[in-house]
């Protein structure tokens, strides 16, 4: 791939992410997701490193709670690129992170995630799902919290039970907490 095409890769996976963890609400300025090509590249140069890509971002109404992203090198991500990861967040005291992949994870790198599912959560994009921000797109409905009410509601009109919400989700873009 050419420097430029994976310059400009790098470029949008980075916006997508940061859009996400806005919409997460976690401390995202304006000007970070609004950041130019140019802008970046006076950042991170004409061949970002991986490492240099990684985001530390702290939740809005609980400074303790904190999310890293991290852009690992490897094609193939294995068991020891995990560990380092959970290592370096078990020293910083974060428990959340995602994680952007080139490929899929190894079986084994899979099978350590669980592991350290009970205290560290680990989530998992293949670069290829960041290029774009899905909630931009036209045919993706604006979703919303509804209220126990309206929640309550939405389950009688369709006859679904509680345990039957994904399926609602995917009918109606409402988000059902």
């Amino acid at each position: 791939m050419a420097l430029d095409e994976q310059t400009n890769k790098f470029f949008r996976i980075r916006r997508t992410v940061l859009q996400m963890l806005s919409d997460r609400d976690y401390l995202v300025g304006d000007f970070e997701i609004n950041t130019t090509k140019e802008q970046f590249l006076d950042k991170f140069g004409e061949d970002p490193k991986k490492e240099d890509l990684v985001i530390n971002k702290t939740k809005r109404n609980s400074p303790s709670e904190q999310i890293f992203v991290f852009f690992p090198e490897e094609a193939k991500v294995g068991v020891k690129t995990i560990k380092t990861y959970v290592e370096r967040m078990k020293s910083e005291g974060v428990f959340r992170a995602i994680l952007v992949v080139q490929q899929a994870l190894t079986p084994f790198a899979k099978q350590s995630l669980q592991e350290f599912s009970g205290k560290f959560h680990l989530e998992v994009f293949q670069e290829a799902e960041l290029l774009v921000n899905i909630k931009e797109h036209v045919l993706v409905p604006e979703h919303q919290i509804l209220t126990p009410e309206e929640k309550k509601t939405l389950l009688e009109r369709y006859t679904l039970k509680e345990t039957q919400v994904c399926f609602s989700l995917v009918l109606t873009g409402l988000l059902i907490l």
